[in-house]
């Protein structure tokens, strides 16, 4: 049975996670005999978007396809980078006109793989339909390849889920991005479709979703805009494997990957 390996890097935090990751992918992609990799870049320049630094940066290291999100706007320069490479993504369903690509087909050895990439709208801006979006984009797809892994980069647990519902037989992964918790429900759905809520962050752990903590609580206590800083220490890599049979585009295995994992240990007398 014909299948090919997939890497998919969980949201990349600043530098230290980029860090991270030019020290462990290499490792990663060689311990899973990955032929294809795709990252959630659009926290990588210091939280807001992907440059053309950061991107050259991780193509580099074997990444092939970079996802985006809300805060790839966030950046004038992430902006004009989504302008010029065709490989750096923006999620499909911003409105018409929106400069930037939702979607990409890559060539690899093992045949064509899609990655597209939407987003949210509970709790999140609103923009055009994501579900007609994928399903628009799907019809396109299909002509060319079965293997189409999709990034949901969204807010709520439930629009992902029926996310995964709507699109189960479809596509070969939906993996849900933006939330920075690596959440423990990875399963292949009924149909064959892959599928984990949030693939987690890629960055420091000390810190709220990324972010210096104390900046973090005041905007809770005082309701008003905080500058925002990437906090530095405890880093660790979140990364979903994927191992998807190229003839039908269905799922063959699911992995998450957390590393390195958190000590435990306690110090409670």
């Amino acid at each position: 049975m014909p299948s090919i390996n997939i890497l998919f890097v969980g949201d990349i935090i600043g530098k230290p996670g980029l860090e991270i990751l030019q020290t462990w992918l290499p490792g990663l992609i060689q311990k899973y005999k990955a032929d294809f990799v795709i990252a959630n870049g659009e926290n990588v320049s210091d939280g807001k978007g992907c440059t053309s630094k950061e991107g050259e940066i991780l193509f580099n290291l074997g990444v092939h396809v970079i996802t985006g999100g809300n805060h790839t706007w966030d950046k004038h320069q992430s902006q004009d980078y989504l302008k010029k490479e065709s490989r750096s993504l923006r999620p499909l369903n911003y409105p018409r006109g929106t400069y930037g690509n939702g979607y990409y087909i890559a060539e690899t050895k093992k045949g064509k793989v899609a990655v597209l990439n939407i987003q949210g709208r509970t709790f999140m801006p609103i923009i055009d339909c994501p579900f007609r979006s994928a399903e628009w984009a799907l019809n396109k797809f299909h002509s060319e390849t079965k293997v189409v892994i999709v990034d949901f980069h969204a807010e709520a647990t439930a629009e992902k889920i029926a996310m995964a519902n709507f699109l189960d037989g479809r596509i070969s992964a939906l993996i849900g991005t933006h939330t920075h918790v690596q959440t423990s429900d990875e399963r292949i759905m009924p149909n064959g479709t892959a599928y984990i809520t949030d693939a987690g962050m890629t960055g420091p752990y000390d810190s709220v979703i990324g972010m210096k903590v104390q900046p973090a609580v005041n905007r809770f206590l005082f309701q008003t805009p905080q500058k925002y800083e990437t906090a530095k220490d405890n880093v660790h890599l979140c990364s979903i494997f994927l191992k998807i049979d190229t003839g039908s585009g269905k799922a063959l295995e699911i992995e998450r990957i957390f590393f390195p994992q958190f000590d435990k240990a306690g110090t409670a007398e």
